[in-house]
């Protein structure tokens, strides 16, 4: 029985692989906005002579969230990965990200959520920017998600705190 049972273990243990393709996938994700970041360049760069000093900055805050998506991509990537796949193990490469295997899942999904918020910002600003465009009740709208960005992370951060803070979580975690 003690060798099934350590089958089986091993066997959910080794599973973690699966999720293996998926970081993947999400590194081929990069490679897409790259993309993407190339033709919204192409594209600031033939109307740059002729362009409002309005589009000019829509544009360049096009490239900034695209930019944002990307690192959080990697941040992503790099923290899940090691969190519950396996470390990676460069070994003391000078590039190596200082923050590289210090994320945590805790720290992962605030830094999500951070990122939510700030490409949320940026969309609101481009929308502002063009609310010609828009609708009195679309940019309410707008202004309405990102606020519940907004307080939805600072909520997540400060109940996350709380649960660091806990004494009785503490005290369970030094009785390992």
């Amino acid at each position: 029985m003690q060798k099934l049972e350590y089958m089986f273990e091993s066997l959910l243990f080794n599973s973690r692989w699966l999720l293996a393709p998926f970081y993947f996938g999400l590194v081929l994700g990069i490679g897409v906005l790259l993309f993407k970041f190339i033709k919204e360049f192409i594209a600031l760069l033939a109307i740059l002579g002729h362009a409002k000093g309005s589009e000019i900055l829509i544009g360049v805050l096009t490239l900034v969230d695209i930019t944002f998506v990307a690192n959080l991509l990697l941040i992503m990537i790099f923290a899940g990965y090691e969190t519950f796949v396996s470390k990676i193990d460069i070994g003391d490469h000078k590039d190596r990200p200082g923050w590289m295997g210090k994320v945590s899942f805790a720290n992962l999904k605030i830094k999500l959520f951070g990122s939510i918020v700030a490409i949320s910002g940026i969309e609101l600003l481009n929308a502002l920017l063009k609310a010609e465009s828009f609708t009195n009740e679309q940019l309410a709208w707008k202004v309405g998600i990102h606020l519940t960005f907004v307080v939805s992370g600072l909520l997540f951060a400060l109940t996350d705190r709380i649960g660091h803070d806990d004494p009785r979580r503490s005290e369970s975690n030094n009785s390992h």
